[in-house]
């Protein structure tokens, strides 16, 4: 069975062919269709960049994508507010965040682009207070014995010595990024997945921070941090982000050490 199909709408343009990052396409008698000696990696830019809806891809159907020409665009002006507006939240109120919009922040980190579309990244979604709790205290415990306890010394005396969450920043709820321990391309891909997820959360009225030091102590061969968490032995944790309702707002966007940048022409 073919892997790619042409309805009558198909004007032969060659958009497909050409926008195809692996070259699975040719031009055929009726339209495009599958080259015998390549592998669609998924993408979905055939389906996507048809003027006339004139393609199917068994590995990206038509029925699953959205009509991009339906929700407005940002001008340059809002994508800049909208990406310089997202901070790093460190305090929250003690409200834990619903499922519903937990699942939506997911949902849409599933969608960021991955390297050659391999995706590959699955996740956890704690909910349960008392065990952040604990997954904070054998954090601390690992990062005191750590040969990196230098670089984390501030954390482990603001939470023995001054009762302080420096682990979670008293966020109600953490997603945790996980994926094949022989997967190449499992940390890229998180990252990329994650940014999307925090990129979309103030509009859930969510914040979100990167929970690295618990990350750095998760991601250590046979980590209790993965037991705990019921985390397979086949899978590695690549990325970790603390979840909930920001305590503060911010009214301001802040500025960045000046541009840095080389032209070659």
């Amino acid at each position: 069975m073919s892997l790619i199909t042409v309805n009558e709408r198909c004007i032969q343009c060659g958009l497909c062919i050409k926008e195809c990052p692996v070259d699975v396409l040719q031009m055929g008698e009726k339209g495009p269709e599958e080259a015998a000696s390549t592998h669609c990696n998924g993408c979905g830019h055939c389906v996507a960049i048809c003027p006339n809806a004139a393609i199917d891809n068994e590995n990206a159907p038509l029925a699953l994508q959205v009509d991009a020409n339906t929700f407005p665009k940002l001008n340059p002006h809002q994508a800049e507010h909208f990406l310089r507006s997202r901070r790093s939240i460190r305090n929250y109120h003690d409200k834990p965040v619903a499922r519903e919009l937990l699942s939506k922040l997911v949902n849409i980190a599933r969608l960021a682009p991955t390297a050659s579309n391999s995706q590959g990244i699955s996740y956890v979604i704690v909910e349960n207070r008392q065990l952040l709790e604990k997954a904070a205290e054998i954090t601390i415990q690992m990062a005191e014995k750590s040969s990196v306890r230098h670089l984390i010394e501030a954390a482990i005396i603001g939470y023995r010595e001054k009762g302080l969450d420096s682990v979670f920043r008293g966020a109600p709820n953490l997603i945790i990024a996980i994926a094949d321990k022989n997967f190449p391309y499992a940390k890229n891909n998180a990252v990329s997945c994650l940014t999307y997820l925090e990129l979309f959360a103030p509009s859930l009225g969510l914040g979100s921070c990167w929970a690295g030091i618990f990350e750095h102590f998760a991601a250590i061969e046979n980590s209790p941090l993965t037991t705990l968490f019921n985390i397979s032995e086949e899978k590695t944790v690549v990325g970790a982000v603390m979840v909930g309702y920001p305590k503060y707002q911010y009214t301001r966007l802040v500025d960045r050490n000046s541009l840095d940048a080389t032209f070659i022409m």
